[in-house]
């Protein structure tokens, strides 16, 4: 919920009226953790998690019940991918495959979606030179793997188990945030 998509999710949500929750990371420097989300905080129900313990997942589903999970979380940084391509599989894959795997426990009604990552498809293009949803993936760095993995295993629970999960391709995208 800190990050920069979770915080700009995090206002848009509030603004429509929904109750929000998500996992705070917990970090060694107290003020990072919270800061992109420090305005809305007595406004939102955060728990202390991460992806790759899914105990904390499922305590924060099991508390919360929401309708709708977003998994936007990775360590989304293609080129320390190859400095720390355990890790990002780690995060990026096993960590969305605990996502589903709580999902399932607990909550199997809810809505789910994934942020996916146009780095699945590497530097596969068709013969027009554009990424569609049918383009090859062939990804080229861990990250891209890993997201290929989480993009992957969120089509198999849908299969299944019946979740409803939606993957969602991002390209780049920034902010002030």
């Amino acid at each position: 919920i800190t990050g920069q998509d979770g915080s700009y999710l995090t206002e848009h949500l509030l603004s429509m009226n929904f109750e929000v929750g998500g996992l705070v990371r917990r970090s060694s420097v107290a003020e990072n953790q919270t800061y992109r989300i420090n305005h809305v905080t007595n406004d939102i129900k955060t728990y202390y998690g991460d992806l790759i313990d899914k105990y904390s997942i499922v305590k924060a589903l099991s508390d919360f019940k929401p309708d709708y999970v977003f998994n936007l979380a990775a360590q989304s940084h293609v080129r320390l991918s190859f400095d720390m391509p355990v890790f990002t599989a780690q995060v990026n894959a096993v960590g969305a495959l605990n996502v589903f795997d709580a999902v399932k426990e607990t909550v199997p009604n809810a809505k789910v979606y994934q942020a996916s990552s146009s780095e699945m498809f590497g530097s596969s293009v068709d013969k027009d030179n554009y990424q569609r949803e049918s383009t090859p993936m062939h990804p080229v760095s861990p990250y891209g793997c890993s997201k290929l993995y989480a993009y992957s295993i969120a089509r198999n629970y849908r299969k299944a188990y019946g979740l409803f999960i939606s993957n969602g391709i991002l390209f780049n995208h920034e902010s002030p945030r």
